[in-house]
């Protein structure tokens, strides 16, 4: 049997490597680094995939986060919910830029965000709603827009880990993912389901003005030569990067069905089982791309397994160990743990496989006879 690895980049990059290595040629040869040509292609292919206006290229996916939230405007003091149960990015940017995080619980099943806690959060200074897709399913993006509309408030869809996925919403329209939203952003981490070979993301929009002035903020405020219009940053997506992104934008539907068969194989293998819950995949296969296929483990086994997993050379994670809540960083009198019942829980039970698209069966049985054994034992 091969080694496991939690994400195997290697075994991908098999696939591709010649077009990278030609592609890598051509721009080391042309010097066109920055802004070049294989950006500039990269993101008119991106649109055309997502079937949206506007994609803005920049330095990696927490920029693209801040980036959205100056491009809309936001002010110290305004408030801006999202999900307890994520990677800190989605929070931090929220601080950096002197907002105010207001943190809420999330569903126990998909482990999104939930649309009634949401609701619960909203006071005069809200301004704006930070689904997170997290683990690759899509959040309820229905009745999130339904309360953004009621309140007259932003939705920034955090898309790091769902880029790709599908979502059918109440009229029966399908939507890619990032664009549903007044704006969507992504991180094209190694790891993510289209990952580059360093840092980097990006902006989504259908809102021409809202495109225009995001453009000025990831280029130091500029739209011409040295005329600052807007206060800005430096962050671009370097021409490197966008040729392994290039390269693997094609593939990236046929990446997320192999995850997704990994995770058909998971779940067989899975089921019946009294203390292994297996992810939910709301409405159709295609809403959930497995950027991670994520268990809970409920007889409090989860530490030991985990322990388990290590000392028979079995990667896996734990995503996330410490709700946002309690992280020192963002600590505020203003949370009552009882209002975070479902996150608390989550952060004992959760742990993530090896997922990506080499896994092969032997692989996935391996793991799951392991998993299985000691669970019940």
């Amino acid at each position: 049997m091969r080694k496991i690895q939690m994400v195997d980049l290697k075994g991908q990059y098999e696939g591709i490597k010649d077009q990278i290595s030609s592609s890598f040629e051509e721009v080391i040869t042309s010097t066109a680094f920055i802004n070049g040509p294989e950006v500039q292609n990269f993101q008119k292919e991106l649109e055309e995939y997502l079937g949206v206006k506007h994609v803005i290229p920049c330095g990696n996916g927490t920029d693209a986060l801040q980036i959205a939230m100056m491009g809309l405007g936001l002010k110290p003091g305004d408030e801006v919910i999202t999900a307890d149960f994520t990677f800190a990015a989605t929070v931090e940017v929220i601080a950096l830029l002197g907002l105010t995080p207001v943190l809420v619980d999330v569903e126990p099943d998909t482990f999104n965000i939930d649309p009634e806690k949401v609701k619960a959060a909203i006071t005069p200074k809200t301004k704006a709603i930070v689904p997170v897709h997290l683990f690759g399913q899509t959040a309820n993006m229905d009745e999130i827009m339904d309360i953004a509309t009621a309140n007259n408030l932003f939705v920034i869809e955090d898309n790091a880990q769902a880029i790709g996925g599908n979502y059918h919403d109440k009229t029966g329209v399908s939507h890619k993912t990032g664009t549903i939203g007044h704006i969507g952003a992504t991180s094209f981490f190694p790891s993510k389901n289209l990952g580059c070979y360093g840092d980097g993301g990006a902006i989504f929009t259908n809102d021409d003005e809202l495109a225009h002035t995001i453009r000025g903020v990831v280029n130091h405020g500029m739209y011409e030569r040295y005329h600052h219009d807007v206060v800005g940053v430096n962050s671009r997506l370097d021409s490197l990067q966008a040729a392994v992104l290039r390269a693997k934008l094609p593939k990236l539907d046929s990446y997320n069905n192999a995850r997704r068969k990994a995770a058909d194989l998971y779940d067989a293998a899975f089921k019946a089982q009294e203390h292994i819950i297996t992810p939910l995949r709301v409405g159709n296969d295609d809403t959930h791309v497995f950027h991670q296929y994520t268990l809970k483990i409920t007889n409090g086994k989860r530490d030991a397994l985990v322990k388990h997993f290590q000392e028979n050379n079995i990667p896996c994670g734990v995503y996330y160990p410490i709700p946002l809540h309690k992280q020192k960083a963002y600590a505020d009198e203003r949370y009552n743990e009882a209002d975070f019942e479902v996150t608390n829980q989550l952060v004992k039970e959760v742990i993530s496989l090896p997922m990506h698209t080499e896994l092969d069966k032997e692989q996935i049985k391996f793991i799951t006879k392991t998993l299985i054994a000691f669970v019940n034992a």
